[in-house]
This record gives C-alpha cells, sequence and structure tokens, in this order.
C-alpha cells in the first residue's frame, strides 16, 4: 500500500513526458509515474531523489496509488499505442475518474474514443500540448477538449503548469470544446507551425540566393527582426541556428545540415482536413510539399544538373532596401497564413459543433507553444474588436498593416520568380491575399466546363436558379 497518495498520473517517460512531470512536482503536485519499460521509471525516479514521485511497476500499482477521483495523463505515441493503453487502463478505473490524452492524437480518433467511453462514466479528455521539452518542464500552451465537468476538475492543475503571458500574466490553457477540439486546435496550430517555419526558410533562402548574405550576417539580420513586428520564438531560435559553428570544419552548422526536413504528420492532416471541410489553406499546404519534396534530395541533385534555371548576374539593386522588402513580405505573409488557419478553425468549429473562441485560442497562443510570438497579441485584439470576424485580412489593423507591406510583398515574390529561387509559401500567402480580395475569379470558366463535360449545371450572375446548356 502506498503511505502518500498521488494528486495525478502520468503514463510514458519519453523526455516530454518526463519535462512534465517535473512541472507538475514543481508545482505542488505529488506525481506517479509509469513506464511499459520499467527501467526508464527507475532511472528517471533515481536521478530526481527527494522529489514527490511515486514509482509505479504496473498499472494496477499505479491506479491503487492515486487519490479518487483519480486523474492521469497519457503520454504515449498517437494511435495504436493509445487504444492498446486504454484497452489495458480503463478496466481499472471507475466513473468520475478522468483520463487525458496528452499526446498529439489525431482528433479523429479522440472523437471516437470520446463516444466509446461516453457510457462508462469515465471522463475521456483529448489535450493538447505545445511547446517541445523546454515548455513541458517550464510552461507549455495547453489546449483541452472533452467534457466541461473534466475540464473543471483539471483546471486549477493545468493553469498551475502552464505558461504564463508575459503582457498579463494570464496561463495559457484554456477550454476548448467538447469531444476531440482541444486535440483538433493543436492540430492546426501545428499546420500554422508548419507554415511559419517555410516562410522563414524562403526568406533565408532569398537573402543568401540573391544578396548572398553569411551565416553570420544573417544571424544579426533575424536578431533585429526579431526586436520588431516579427518577434517570436522561431524568429528568434534562426538567430541562434545561424549562429553556431561546428567544431569539426569551423563552418557554420546550418551550412552542414542536410536539406530534407522530416515531419510526424500534424501539418499534413491539417491539409486533409482542410480539404474535407472546404477551407482554403494554401500556405500551409505549401509548407508540407514542401518538406516533401526537400525529401527527394537525390532526385533534385540529378534534376540540378539537367534541368536549366536563369542565369542570375550579382545583385546590384540597394542591399538594405532589399533585406527590409523581404522582412515586410515575411510580415505580410504570416499574416496571410494565420488568417487562412483562423479561417479553418472558424469553419472546422461550425463544422463538429465545437464553438470555438478564436480570440481565446489566440490568447493561450501567445507563450509556451512553438508559434508563440507578440503578433499573436493583434489577433486576440482583432477577434475582441469583432468576435464574429470571419478572415483577419478585412480587420483594420490587418489590413492596414498588409497594404503598406504589398509592394515588399509582390517585389519579393517577383525577385525570387526571376531568380530561380523557390518561394511556394511566400507565393502561396500572396495568391491567397490577391484571390480572397477578388470579386470576380476565373471559377466561372471552371463552372462551365464541368456542366459541359459532365452536366454539373452552374448558377447565373443576371438571374436566380440552377441551370444547364449545351455547349456545342
Amino acid at each position: 500500500m502506498f503511505t502518500t497518495q498521488g494528486d495525478i498520473g502520468l503514463i510514458g517517460l519519453a523526455v516530454m513526458g518526463q519535462n512534465l512531470v517535473l512541472n507538475l512536482e514543481r508545482n505542488g503536485y505529488t506525481v506517479s509515474v509509469y513506464n511499459r519499460t520499467t527501467s526508464k521509471m527507475t532511472d528517471f525516479v533515481a536521478e530526481n531523489p527527494g522529489k514527490k514521485l511515486l514509482p509505479t511497476e504496473t498499472l494496477p500499482q499505479l491506479v491503487a496509488s492515486l487519490a479518487r477521483p483519480r486523474r492521469i495523463i497519457m503520454m504515449v505515441q498517437a494511435g495504436r499505442p493509445v487504444d492498446m493503453l486504454m484497452s489495458d487502463l480503463v478496466p481499472l478505473l471507475e466513473a468520475g475518474d478522468i483520463l487525458m490524452d496528452g499526446g498529439n492524437s489525431l482528433f479523429h480518433d479522440t472523437e471516437r474514443r470520446s463516444k466509446e467511453m461516453a457510457d462508462t462514466g469515465i471522463v475521456y479528455m483529448g489535450v493538447g500540448v505545445s511547446g517541445g521539452e523546454e515548455g513541458a518542464l517550464w510552461g507549455p500552451s495547453i489546449m483541452p477538449g472533452g467534457p466541461q465537468a473534466g475540464w473543471e476538475s483539471v483546471a486549477p492543475l493545468l493553469r498551475a503548469i502552464a505558461a504564463k503571458a508575459p503582457e498579463d500574466g494570464k496561463p495559457c490553457v484554456a477550454y476548448l470544446g467538447p469531444g476531440g477540439a482541444g486535440h483538433y486546435v493543436k492540430m492546426v496550430h501545428n499546420g500554422i507551425e508548419y507554415g511559419d517555419m517555410q516562410l522563414i526558410a524562403e526568406a533565408y533562402d532569398i537573402l543568401r540566393g540573391v544578396l548572398g548574405l553569411t551565416a553570420a550576417e544573417l544571424a544579426e539580420v533575424f536578431t533585429e527582426w526579431n526586436s520588431g513586428e516579427l518577434d517570436s520564438y522561431l524568429i528568434e531560435i534562426t538567430s541562434k541556428i545561424f549562429r553556431r559553428i561546428d567544431e569539426e570544419t569551423g563552418d557554420a552548422l546550418v551550412n552542414r545540415v542536410l536539406d530534407k526536413a522530416a515531419q510526424k504528420g500534424t501539418g499534413k492532416w491539417t491539409s486533409q482536413n482542410a480539404m474535407d471541410v472546404g477551407a482554403p489553406i494554401p500556405t500551409i499546404n505549401s509548407a508540407v510539399t514542401g518538406r516533401i519534396i526537400s525529401s527527394l534530395k537525390s532526385e533534385r541533385v540529378a534534376a540540378s544538373a539537367i534541368l536549366p534555371g536563369p542565369q542570375n548576374a550579382p545583385y546590384t539593386g540597394d542591399r538594405q532596401a532589399l533585406i527590409d522588402a523581404v522582412r515586410d513580405a515575411l510580415y505580410a505573409s504570416k499574416i496571410s497564413a494565420y488568417a487562412q488557419g483562423m479561417s479553418l478553425l472558424r469553419i472546422a468549429s461550425q463544422e463538429y459543433n465545437y464553438n470555438l473562441n478564436l480570440g481565446e485560442i489566440a490568447s493561450i497562443w501567445r507563450d509556451g507553444c512553438i508559434i508563440r510570438a507578440r503578433f499573436l497579441n493583434r489577433i486576440t485584439e482583432a477577434f475582441e474588436r469583432e468576435p464574429a470576424l470571419v478572415n483577419l485580412l478585412i480587420d483594420d489593423q490587418f489590413r492596414d498593416a498588409v497594404t503598406q507591406r504589398l509592394p515588399a510583398w509582390r517585389k519579393v515574390v517577383i525577385t525570387a520568380i526571376e531568380r530561380g529561387i523557390p518561394a511556394p509559401a511566400f507565393s502561396a500567402s500572396l495568391a491567397y491575399y490577391d484571390s480572397y480580395r477578388t470579386a470576380n475569379l476565373p471559377a466561372n470558366l471552371l463552372q462551365a466546363q464541368r456542366d459541359f463535360f459532365g452536366a454539373h449545371t452552374y448558377e447565373r450572375t443576371d438571374k436566380e436558379g440552377v441551370f444547364h446548356s449545351s455547349w456545342e
């Protein structure tokens, strides 16, 4: 028997799980810990002497160690491992116990599990956790979804361990909605993260490709950018990446990193789901595609030897002016990308009856997560001004910010095209803006073609109704 009872149990002691345990313990909670490989659990407990940790070697021991109602966080690999764990764990629990999935589960899986658990009396919650290893330890952004009663029970705990926004000290956690709402928002967060990272990479590529900036010079540029409207975690770490020197070669380490970007699937899920609900997110889609094409390294190397590109002369324009233009284009593209992501959340909220509060979502992303940025305060303010805002681009402040940067945005995209530098996310972001502001798109021709070959009918501009014509 345990002489002390745990306030919460955590299953899965990979780095994220370990750091969440330490975060919970630091905030006053006694944590029961379990890992399928027992030695990993015992080593972790031994490495943290004096902390309020209860080691358990079996799931029945874990359950027995917890005060009622039991609260358990699962930090295991998404997919089948979660289902396997739940098949062993759920029979040990009782009505009123709370089971939280803190991994990157696909929201469809969370919806399914929520329905399977509905009749058991056990409260099942899908909880998105963002911030990487550092965030898990010192305060992540937390996106919980599931039954309202479950949230009310765990809210004090999650508020204690969440990041605190630097502007007002508010915890970066909020109840998001029923079923898979938490994991859905986390999925879209990761999709936006893909877009943000791709845009930064393209800015880097243009600056090195057109101006020949060295890693040291790029470090200075990104450090300066991080002091303005682009202030964000991703810009900050990018400046640090450019400063890191490879000890073996003396070259900047980034120059020795192979240009093959991996992915775990959450960006792809965002693109797939956007297609399902009918939400245009071209920047995120281009970022997913960019990672896929980067993986074709051997094909690209072979193609580079036979496919011609422009013969570029040295750049003779104002170097600082181009650097400033890339900064403005990056910010405008970022606005476009977030407009797409928030629009996806709005459409999905209606599709899945999540009743998402978009301003609150932006607010809990202000710190702790990978996309944390000063910019998110502006998004929160936009939705406070107009809770029913359908797109960030039509908010007065964001519209003005984009309008001021349009000439630079177009110049940068044109420069990349002329120089043969691929900039799919910059281009997609601008194309989204131009499409969204265009009253008459060429889709009339598309619909006429559909009616021609498939009798799919069309609507008219001059009268009500649905029509079909013989086009021959």
